[in-house]
């Protein structure tokens, strides 16, 4: 066994991971597939994804703050509760026939607020589980975990649609109960390591280390840019119905072809970690999720969007592991929650907000001038970073003491 699985904190967390990763994947094609359903509009999509980025944007200070200087355990336990909770009204709105457009969008900001607490708590807590010269494959095997999740999550979801989302939206409520109950058993010992008073100075700090260090700027916001332009993920719905004319299935399919791509190489990656050259290494996986992203959009064949699809997410794997591993390296635990915050408003901004942008260019332009425009756009952000930022481009390590 891996000396990382004999760890009986990682493995806890890890399997938490799995649930509620689990519940998150089937619940996007449950709102997708339906939301598309109700209104048949590309905008509608992309307004669901801006409905879960704007509370993370309104909270980023606090929940930073929070994560902080309250116990991470217990932020996830909560979080996790009431993320179960949110679904259960979707639930509730298919049984009693109430279900609409706004009570999707309400249930989305909701998620999003609890995701805005969560994201830090869960982020900043793993280096607390670990050694440091373990993180790297820690962060492998919980992204193989996750991709096996989006694998699974949304091929499955896809067909308990077919039962109707009633029975999705349960299952999604089950998993994420069972990730709440298992993190609330994890052995995590909690103390405050800053008393520093609540300044604006303070709550900004996140944003100010985050800036304070390029090699981080630079791997977070090319991150942000390149999936924010790049990521088509709320147009998947109408690539499957209207391009592929497939049906629930296909968009399961299709959600978990990137999934497949990541899983492939974070398993690589946790057998043979990033030694060297790693700033190279991740600008030219930005520009691979680039070309890969042009060719879905040209595509008018299943098979050949599941190829694009499984290359661009390994290469975006290659990037996520790189920019969360030096996020988490250079940060000083006391800082962790402000800075994993700060993160989590990029993160944010090239998924939820990613969505949104997709939403709006599809609806001015079409569905795959959209994907394609996407595509180059990441391409030209490459070549843009790595004139901004020439000390990522010629970082060789991961850990900043053997650089």
């Amino acid at each position: 066994m891996s000396p990382l699985f004999k760890n009986h904190n990682f493995v806890h967390y890890w399997i938490g991971q799995i649930a509620s990763s689990f519940a998150f994947q089937m619940l996007s094609v449950g709102v997708g597939w339906q939301m598309y359903d109700l209104t048949n509009s590309p905008l509608a999509l992309g307004l669901v994804g801006l409905s879960q980025f704007l509370p993370q944007l309104l909270l980023t200070l606090v929940v930073g703050h929070v994560a902080d200087r309250y116990n991470r355990r217990l932020i996830c336990v909560c979080t996790r509760f009431a993320m179960a909770l949110t679904v259960g009204i979707l639930a509730f709105g298919n049984i009693s026939d109430t279900i609409s457009a706004n009570m999707i969008y309400f249930c989305a900001a909701m998620l999003g607020t609890a995701r805005a607490f969560e994201m830090p708590a869960n982020q900043a807590i793993l280096p607390n589980l670990v050694p440091s010269e373990m993180l790297s494959r820690a962060m492998s095997a919980i992204a193989s975990a996750r991709e096996i999740c989006v694998i699974a999550g949304p091929a499955l979801g896809g067909l308990i649609y077919i039962l109707g989302p009633t029975t999705l939206y349960v299952s999604s409520m089950s998993c994420f109960f069972v990730a709440c109950g298992i993190m609330f058993f994890l052995r995590y010992n909690f103390s405050i390591k800053s008393k520093t008073p609540i300044s604006l100075d303070h709550l900004l700090g996140g944003f100010s280390f985050i800036r304070g260090n390029k090699v981080i700027l630079g791997s977070v916001s090319l991150d942000m840019f390149a999936v924010l332009l790049g990521g088509a993920t709320a147009l998947l719905p109408i690539v499957a119905k209207d391009i592929l004319h497939t049906g629930p299935w296909g968009l399961g399919l299709l959600r978990c072809a990137p999934a497949l791509g990541a899983l492939l190489m974070s398993i690589y990656l946790a057998r043979r970690p990033l030694e060297h050259s790693v700033g190279k290494i991740m600008f030219a996986a930005v520009a691979v999720f680039g070309v890969a992203t042009i060719l879905f959009g040209l595509s008018e064949s299943l098979f050949l969007s599941m190829f694009a699809l499984v290359l661009l997410g390994a290469s975006d794997m290659i990037s996520v592991v790189i920019r969360s591993t030096l996020v988490q390296l250079e940060t000083p635990d006391e800082m962790r929650g402000r800075v994993s915050a700060a993160n989590s408003v990029f993160i944010g901004s090239s998924n939820q907000l990613g969505e949104f942008e997709s939403g709006v260019t599809a609806a001015w332009f079409g569905v795959v001038p959209a994907i394609v425009i996407g595509g180059v756009g990441t391409i030209a952000i490459v070549g843009i970073w790595m004139y901004l930022f020439p000390h990522l481009v010629q970082r060789n390590q991961l850990e900043k003491a053997n650089d």
